[in-house]
């Protein structure tokens, strides 16, 4: 007993240096975990959670407006916001990701779009992931693709078209990614509408942008 209390300084000094690294090493795992999760909040509202519109409706907002983050761009017209249980047609048009998605064809079928600016540093490379939603009614006012135009800065980088659905009465949800580098401090990153003016509906869901190591 007396050597152990002789050594209990130096036992409680090691003890306590053991116990600031193993801290250390907890405060290092989140930070590194909050940075990842900053990085893919760079755009707010992702999902297009909000405003919370009435379940089974939609809510529409035209150009010149915003919402929860979000300014309507674009082409004179307007998007709408979407519940996720949605149905017209006989087609039903749940949401990708969440409660809720954007019809970028609104009620206008304009070449009107979503558009959010983030903050970023000059020099890196970003990647922005989102789904677009489809349903093939070659009859009906749907259309058979849904086709959106990505801007950053206002200059268009990447058209995506999803024609996925045939034979199905539920929206189809499929996912695209791509990449730019940022030439500035702030980004301005723009989803608009490219269907034909006779295409009634182009979702728009779960939209992500994360820095590239």
């Amino acid at each position: 007993m007396g050597a152990i209390c002789g050594g209990g300084p130096g036992i409680r000094r090691r003890a306590s240096r053991h116990l600031l690294l193993v801290v250390a090493v907890i405060a290092l795992v989140f930070v590194l975990a909050g940075g990842a999760s900053s990085a893919t909040m760079l755009l707010k509202n992702k999902s297009f959670e909000k405003p919370v519109v009435p379940s089974g409706s939609f809510q529409l907002f035209s150009t010149g407006s915003t919402f929860a983050h979000w300014s309507v761009v674009g082409a004179a017209g307007n998007v709408a916001v979407v519940s996720g249980s949605f149905t017209q047609n006989g087609f039903s048009f749940p949401a990708r990701a969440g409660a809720q998605w954007l019809d970028l064809t609104g009620i206008s079928n304009s070449a009107t779009g979503v558009a959010q600016t983030v903050p970023t540093t000059p020099g890196a490379n970003y990647a922005l992931a989102f789904w677009i939603g489809n349903v093939v009614d070659p009859s009906g006012a749907f259309g058979v693709s849904s086709t959106v135009n990505v801007l950053v800065n206002g200059i268009q980088m990447f058209t995506a078209t999803n024609s996925g659905g045939a034979g199905m009465t539920t929206q189809v949800w499929k996912k695209f990614t791509t990449t730019f580098t940022a030439t500035s401090a702030s980004t301005t990153i723009e989803f608009d509408n490219g269907d034909p003016s006779n295409d009634t509906h182009n979702g728009l869901d779960a939209v992500k942008m994360t820095l590239i190591p």
